[in-house]
C-alpha cells in the first residue's frame, strides 16, 4: 500500500505546499497568461502533475495512471453525460425555432433594455438551469440567449460565469450538500441551513456587482429597485427554503421566486429608457442579427417548453430516486484501497458509481419528450445530436483532462498537502477556508467533487483550531462556488456554443479577479460569523 507523503520536499510544509500548487499554477498561466485553449492548458497541468507525483510524491506510475483514468471515466459519466444531453436539448430548441421564440418572449414581456435582460436571463433563468442540470450547461445556454438579444459573446459568457455562483451549492437538487454530509458525518440538513446563511448575502450582491461591471454606477443608480428585487427575492427564498423547508429544493424555489417576482415587478416598474442599452440598437461587437422575424406560427411562450419539460423531468427523476435503479458500485482495479491517506489514517477508496439511469439519462428523456412535443422528427433529432458533438467535443476533452488532474492530485497526496498548508493558518483559517473550497472546484468544476475532496479536511482543521465545524464545512461548499466561474470545465462548456473558440484565456482573465474578490468577501463573512455573530450559525 502506498502511503501519501504530506511534506515530501525537504520535510517542509511551506515548500511542499508551493510544489503541490504547481499543476494548478500551470493551468492558470497557460490559460490566462499564455492564452492557450482550455484543453491544452489542462493537458499541461496534467503533465506537470504526473511529473511531480512520480518524482517528488513518489506515486508509483501504475497508481498515477489508474487515478487519472478514474478521473477521466468520472468526467465522462456522469458529468459530461449531463452536459451533452442538456446541450442536445438546447440544439433541439434552436432547430425547432423555440430558442428564437424565447427571444420573442423576452422582447414581448421585458423592457427594451439589455441591462434588465442580463439580470432576468443571466441571473434568474440561469439559476433555474443550474438547479436542474448544472455542470456548465447554464452558462452555455444563457450565454447563447444573451448573444441573441445583442450582447457581445465575450460579455455574455463573462457575466453568466459570474452569475453562475449563487445557486451552485444547492445544484442538482442539493447533491453537493448531501455529499458534504456524507464525508463529514455532519447532518446535511444543518449544513444546508448554514450554507443558506452564507450564500444569500452573495445572491443579494451579485445583481449590483455585475451591473456595475456592465453598465457602470449610473446603471446601478437607474436600476437599483429591480436589482434589489431580483437579488433580494432569490436570497430570501434561498434562506427560507434551505433553513425551514428542504435544502434539496432550494435552487428550484429560489430561482423560481427570483424569476417570477422580478418579471411581475417589471410590469409595475420600468426604468427610464436608455438608448445605449436598447436591444434594438446592438452594441459594437455584438454577434448576429438582433431582430430576426419570429418563427411563423410560433408564439413567444412556446420558447419555455424545453426548459419546463427538462425541469419537470429532472425533479421527478430525482424525487423518485430513479438514478438508484440499476446502480453498480465498481471498485477501480489496481487503485481501490491501494493508497493510504496519511492525514486521515485510512485507506483511500476508489469506487466508480455507474448509474445507467443517472440525471443525464433523465435529461436525455426530456430531449425526446421535447422533440416529440415540438415536432422534431428522428432525422432532425440525430442532427441535433451531431451538432452537439461538434460543439462539445473539445469541452469533453478538457473536462476529462482537468478531472483526471484533480484525481491525480487527490490520490498522490498533493491536494492533502495543499489542504494541510491552508489549515495551518491558525486564526486566519476561517478566511482561507473559503479559498480551499475555491481550489477544489477550480480543479474539478463541481461543488459536489470539491466537498468530497476537502469537506472532511475542513472539519478536522476546525476541530483542531476550536472553530465551529458546521460553519467551516459549509464554507468549503460556499467558497467552492466562486471557483466555478474560472473552472476550465465551465469555461470550455460555455465556449462550445458561443463561437469564442480559442478565447478561453480571455474569459479567464476577465473572471479571475472577480472570483478572488467574491471569495474574499465570503471569507470575511465567515470570520464575522465565527467570531462576532455566532447566532448566524444554526
Amino acid at each position: 500500500m502506498f502511503h501519501q507523503a504530506t511534506t515530501p520536499v525537504a520535510g517542509s510544509l511551506p515548500l511542499s505546499f508551493l510544489v503541490a500548487a504547481l499543476p494548478i499554477a500551470t493551468v492558470l498561466i497557460l490559460l490566462g497568461v499564455m492564452r492557450r485553449p482550455a484543453w491544452q492548458s489542462s493537458l499541461g497541468g496534467l503533465l506537470v502533475g504526473l511529473f511531480i507525483a512520480a518524482l517528488i510524491w513518489h506515486l508509483p506510475p501504475g497508481l498515477a495512471f489508474d487515478s487519472v483514468a478514474a478521473g477521466v471515466v468520472f468526467a465522462t459519466w456522469p458529468v459530461m453525460w449531463i452536459v451533452f444531453n442538456a446541450l442536445v436539448l438546447y440544439n433541439i430548441a434552436v432547430i425547432s425555432g423555440r430558442f428564437d421564440a424565447f427571444r420573442t418572449w423576452i422582447f414581448e414581456h421585458l423592457p427594451n433594455d439589455r441591462r434588465i435582460v442580463l439580470v432576468v436571463i443571466g441571473f434568474c433563468f440561469g439559476c433555474l438551469l443550474e438547479g436542474v442540470s448544472g455542470f456548465g450547461t447554464p452558462v452555455a445556454i444563457t450565454s447563447a440567449l444573451l448573444i441573441l438579444v445583442g450582447f457581445p459573446a465575450i460579455e455574455a459568457l463573462t457575466f453568466t460565469l459570474i452569475f453562475n455562483t449563487a445557486p451552485v451549492a444547492f445544484g442538482a437538487l442539493g447533491t453537493p450538500v448531501t455529499v458534504l454530509g456524507q464525508v463529514t458525518g455532519l447532518s446535511p440538513i444543518v449544513l444546508g441551513a448554514m450554507i443558506g446563511r452564507q450564500l444569500p448575502f452573495i445572491a443579494l450582491l451579485l445583481p449590483f456587482y455585475v451591473m456595475a461591471l456592465y453598465g457602470g454606477m449610473r446603471s446601478v443608480r437607474a436600476l437599483w429597485p429591480m436589482l434589489l428585487v431580483a437579488g433580494g427575492s432569490f436570497a430570501i427564498a434561498q434562506f427560507i427554503t434551505s433553513n425551514y423547508i428542504d435544502y434539496a429544493l432550494t435552487d428550484v424555489f429560489s430561482s423560481m421566486a427570483g424569476l417570477v417576482v422580478t418579471v411581475l415587478f417589471l410590469r409595475a416598474w420600468r426604468p427610464k429608457a436608455d438608448p445605449e442599452f436598447s436591444m434594438r440598437a446592438p452594441p459594437s461587437g455584438s454577434a448576429g442579427e438582433v431582430l430576426r422575424a419570429p418563427p411563423p406560427g410560433i408564439s413567444g411562450w412556446q420558447g419555455w417548453i424545453p426548459w419546463v419539460v427538462v425541469s419537470a423531468v429532472v425533479i421527478l427523476w430525482t424525487h423518485f430516486k430513479i438514478p438508484a435503479i440499476g446502480q453498480h458500485v465498481i471498485p477501480w482495479p489496481g487503485l481501490h484501497n491501494e493508497i493510504f491517506i496519511t492525514l486521515y489514517q485510512k485507506p483511500y477508496a476508489a469506487n466508480w458509481t455507474f448509474q445507467p439511469l443517472a440525471s443525464g439519462t433523465g435529461i436525455l428523456l426530456a430531449t425526446i419528450i421535447t422533440a416529440a412535443l415540438l415536432g422534431v422528427g428522428p432525422r432532425r433529432y440525430v442532427g441535433a445530436v451531431y451538432a452537439t458533438w461538434v460543439q462539445s467535443r473539445m469541452a469533453i476533452l478538457t473536462v476529462m483532462l482537468i478531472v483526471g488532474l484533480a484525481y491525480l492530485m487527490n490520490y498522490s497526496g498533493m491536494n492533502y498537502t495543499l489542504g494541510l498548508g491552508v489549515a495551518s493558518a491558525g486564526i486566519f483559517f476561517p478566511l482561507l477556508s473559503a479559498f480551499l473550497g475555491w481550489v477544489a472546484v477550480f480543479l474539478s468544476g463541481s461543488d459536489t467533487s470539491g466537498n468530497a475532496l476537502f469537506g472532511n479536511l475542513q472539519v478536522v482543521a476546525a476541530n483542531q483550531l476550536g472553530l465551529n465545524p458546521v460553519l467551516i464545512a459549509a464554507t468549503n461548499s460556499s467558497g467552492g462556488v466562486m471557483g466555478k466561474m474560472i473552472s476550465p470545465q465551465n469555461i470550455a462548456t460555455g465556449i462550445s456554443v458561443t463561437n469564442l473558440k480559442g478565447q478561453e484565456g480571455v474569459v479567464l482573465a476577465r473572471t479571475f479577479k472577480h472570483s478572488i474578490i467574491l471569495t474574499l468577501i465570503l471569507g470575511l463573512l465567515v470570520v464575522l460569523q465565527q467570531y462576532a455573530v455566532p447566532w448566524m450559525i444554526p
